[in-house]
């Protein structure tokens, strides 16, 4: 053999501790990282293993997701995948060629939804913010179905790329009069604003494991309703992709139970499962409404300590800040990325710059699940002063 074994691989691996107060992902806590070392199970396999066998954890799953979702959709599961895969799941499914789509744009995450659309041969037709740090108003939207006729209309509740919250109830109401799909990006929101799937008649919904849920990346709650179940069902053409093909998952997840056995579509990770189900049981355990108020307060802490180190946050009202990803400007004269630089080198402390719209503009700092504690975010104001003193001083040299 001519390839010899790599040097790198010849030292066991090493991951230092660090605490990831960015938009994602965020730390997991020790009962999560204990989860994810247990012993793998087979993907199909239903017997026993200490009285717990691995059918039984994905009906947990669905379960919590359930609960997290605030539904009772029979069609509720986790893709194998990240949260972008959610938002790809629910487009591949629900889109076919010259359908139209009205998607509302406040960042990266809805222009990634127009790009998926459009790939998938739908007519997009956009809503886009064009105030900064604002949020769409339920006026705005109703008239932009009313002009569109969209067949489904796509909102990004939380978007992490502006830290923008974005309301859904009253949305609901309008797809219905208008007859079309209401889907939800909750990647960045869930668990930590309220989200009623059922209540608010969301269609379809996902989420990602690695946010306030705390999981590792990898996976990708998603859930659709009768009305979503019925769109599928009238398809004039395949599911293009097979493995995003929801009616195919839902019989491996056994969501179907009652016309459908369980049947294999492909080899799910034990382990990321595993930390999912601790994490959906840590929301379960803490009671979901504790877990949001917990991080609305823990946001609230880190404006008022934003304000007085004299910053601007990116969002000037505080009903329309997404408290899971605080957006922080950048002051005058400051490099963004030497106070991201000084924190990570320094401290171990992970913050974001800004992504897409906002890029060189902001500072993103996450408070998402284990980590949405008062004593993460005085560290985080703390180190984040120290770094800014430095950036500034580091400059002039």
């Amino acid at each position: 053999m001519n390839v010899r074994p790599p040097l790198g691989l010849k030292s066991p691996l090493r991951i230092p501790h660090k605490l990831l107060m960015g938009p994602g992902p965020s730390n997991s806590s020790p009962r999560i990282l204990n989860a994810l070392s247990q012993p793998i199970l087979g993907h199909m396999h239903s017997e026993l293993f200490d009285k717990l066998h691995f059918f039984q954890i994905m009906d947990e799953i669905k379960k919590g997701i359930q609960y997290v979702f605030q539904t009772n959709n029979q069609l509720t599961l986790a893709i194998s995948a990240s949260g972008h895969a959610g938002m790809e799941a629910v487009l591949c499914n629900l889109l076919e060629p010259h359908d139209v789509v009205l998607i509302l744009i406040n960042g990266i995450w809805g222009e990634r939804a127009a790009n998926l659309a459009e790939r998938y041969g739908a007519i997009v037709r956009k809503l886009v913010k064009t105030a900064l740090g604002s949020n769409f108003s339920i006026i705005e939207i109703e008239n932009a179905v009313k002009i569109h006729q969209p067949k489904l209309l796509f909102v990004v509740q939380g978007e992490s790329s502006t830290g923008i919250y974005q309301p859904i109830i009253g949305i609901g109401e309008i797809t219905r009069r208008y007859n079309c799909l209401l889907v939800v990006d909750t990647v960045a929101s869930l668990g930590a604003v309220p989200f009623l799937m059922d209540k608010w008649k969301v269609d379809a919904a996902y989420s990602g494991s690695q946010k306030i849920i705390g999981a590792p990346p990898g996976l990708a709650p998603i859930s659709f309703n009768e009305r979503a179940l019925k769109t599928i069902a009238n398809r004039k053409t395949p599911i293009p992709v097979y493995f995003w093909d929801i009616t195919l998952l839902g019989q491996q997840w056994n969501c179907f139970e009652r016309s459908a056995p369980r049947l294999y579509h492909h080899t799910t990770s034990a382990t990321l499962l595993y930390g999912l189900r601790e994490g959906l049981a840590v929301i379960a355990d803490e009671g979901l409404e504790q877990v949001i108020k917990r991080h609305q307060h823990c946001a609230a802490q880190l404006y008022e300590g934003i304000e007085a180190l004299g910053m601007q946050l990116y969002v000037d009202e505080e009903h329309k800040r997404l408290p899971s990803v605080t957006t922080i400007k950048v002051p005058d004269g400051v490099d963004w990325r030497k106070v991201t630089e000084y924190a990570m080198k320094r401290y171990k402390l992970e913050i974001s710059g800004g992504l897409g719209p906002t890029a060189g503009k902001v500072f993103r700092v996450g408070i998402m699940g284990y980590n949405a504690t008062q004593e993460n975010i005085v560290f985080v104001l703390d180190v984040l002063k120290e770094a800014l003193k430095h950036s500034v001083t580091s400059s002039k040299l």
